[in-house]
């Protein structure tokens, strides 16, 4: 009897110090590396396979990377020597491991001998968030007019797009003055929201701005730590709602740009997976990318996300046109007359460069960069409009309009009619970003013959087509012949120009 007494001590003592790892087997401690850290240290549902590394140590020859109880293969750098470095360990996540939002368990598993030697690491959760909530859009208000001193309260629709209906729904902001009011929501669609407008915010004449708000993705069901979820969403410009003092009332008409870019050419990567566009957001033109993911694996889900950006994602407030794209789809170039797309930036419609990302890995930062500029002055007081980009993106051509111009280049300049907003003379400027290249300094070359060549009429004017090598340049004009060193007649309006004799 004492016998058993004292086993059953013994196990209790055992079982004093034993824990239970994830998968509900029970060990004395863990035994094997200790894991410090993982990058990524979350993903998206949806966002297809990425490559996982876990530091910590120490990592010996065997160890494994464990992905919620699975061993995955597993690559152990080594130094110059071919020893394992023993702080760092990699294995690729595959799509179908974080295709649904969750929180993964990654664990390290090394070769282990002896009694209470498990190998096992010490866990880690992994959050796989909810797919990125799309940016909203706000292209109308309805009414978005109404007299001051009204007895009820008045109705409201909002249109656009990318609305959210679920349990935290894309909110309605109505600001007058330095006063910021959330508006009551009824039904909500993709494309629709009714939102009340309360008495006491229409008492007095005057205007008030009206925006929708969408919050990001929510964190994982499961979530205890890095619970930020998936991010997205955010703010869409804001519409003017006039207030009346007396009847009738009406509100300020929407400029559309529907018309302006109805027929603008796309642009399209050489695989076809991306296409950028020219769309009205918020009564300004703007410049998207969508990835279709044609001819990428399962588990990529297609995506729209606009360019016309600042750093810090706020909308071009002002039109955007022409987007070129380079043949991978990264880089995008536009011409856009806003004035916060970088710091500084130049009065009238200049040329930028986007650099999406497309397929550069985590660590590139999308970014926008002026391109019409020289260090010559040769585009002061001028207006740069259809760029054209070469395919890896290091040359664009565009055309530079200077909008007030004489007839003769001798002769002071006169005033243009405000009309005829292409009217003056053109020129063709090709920019070498040194986008790709070692020991370059960016340049902008005119390779026209002599400044103010080529004069236009009001009519819309058509830009240059730069070749995919960038050594030539197409363009349309009657008198373009005589602008190039060397041109071929294509037709009686059409020219190649030979470009690399000019730079």
């Amino acid at each position: 009897m004492m016998r058993w007494a004292a086993l059953a001590v013994a196990v209790a003592a055992v079982l004093a110090v034993a824990g239970c790892n994830d998968y509900g087997n029970t060990f004395q401690n863990n035994t094997g590396a200790t894991i410090t850290s993982v990058s990524p240290s979350q993903w998206d549902a949806g966002d297809g396979s990425f490559t996982l590394t876990v530091f910590g140590g120490t990592f010996v020859k065997g160890t494994v990377i464990q992905w919620n109880g699975k061993s995955l293969t597993t690559i152990l750098p080594t130094d110059s020597l071919g020893n394992i470095l023993g702080n760092i360990a990699t294995a690729t996540i595959t799509a179908d491991l974080v295709a649904k939002p969750g929180v993964a368990s990654i664990i390290t598993l090394s070769p282990a001998t002896g009694a209470g030697n498990n190998g096992l690491s010490n866990p880690l959760s992994f959050n796989i968030n909810p797919p990125r909530n799309p940016p909203p859009t706000l292209s109308a208000v309805s009414p978005n007019a109404a007299v001051a001193g009204p007895a009820t309260p008045l109705s409201i629709t909002l249109t656009g797009t990318n609305f959210i209906s679920n349990s935290d729904p894309t909110q309605v902001n109505w600001a007058s003055g330095a006063t910021t009011t959330k508006l009551a929501v009824g039904n909500i669609t993709s494309t629709q929201i009714q939102a009340t407008v309360p008495a006491a915010l229409l008492a007095t004449a005057g205007t008030a701005n009206v925006w929708v708000f969408s919050p990001g993705s929510p964190p994982p069901p499961g979530c205890t730590v890095l619970c930020t979820g998936g991010g997205g969403g955010g703010s869409t410009a804001q519409l003017t709602f006039t207030i009346c003092a007396t009847a009738p009332c009406v509100g300020a008409a929407p400029a559309s740009a529907a018309a302006a870019v109805a027929e603008e050419t796309p642009a399209v990567s050489l695989d076809g997976r991306y296409v950028s566009y020219t769309a009205v957001q918020n009564e300004h033109a703007q410049i998207f990318l969508r990835d279709t993911c044609e001819g990428t694996a399962s588990g990529c889900i297609p995506r729209t996300a606009l360019l016309s950006v600042t750093a810090d994602g706020t909308a071009a407030n002002d039109e955007s046109h022409a987007p070129s794209m380079s043949s991978d789809g990264r880089y995008i170039v536009f011409s856009s007359a806003a004035t916060n797309l970088v710091e500084n930036a130049p009065a009238g419609r200049q040329i930028y460069l986007r650099d999406t990302c497309a397929g550069a890995g985590d660590s590139c930062k999308a970014s926008t960069t002026l391109v019409s500029l020289d260090s010559n002055g040769a585009l002061l007081g001028t207006e740069s409009i259809l760029p054209s980009v070469s395919s890896s993106g290091r040359f664009v051509a565009f055309l530079a309009i200077t909008p007030s111009h004489s007839s003769s280049p001798a002769s002071a300049p006169t005033k243009t009619p405000a009309s005829s907003v292409n009217s003056g003379f053109r020129q063709v400027f090709i920019r070498d970003t040194c986008l790709g290249a070692a020991n370059c300094t960016p340049k902008t070359m005119r390779i026209s013959l002599q400044p103010g060549d080529g004069a236009g009429s009001g009519a819309k004017p058509a830009g240059p087509a730069l070749s995919g090598d960038s050594n030539h340049v197409a363009i349309v004009g009657g008198d373009t012949a005589t602008l190039f060193k060397r041109s071929v007649a294509v037709d009686d309006r059409i020219f190649l120009a030979v470009a690399n004799q000019q730079h």
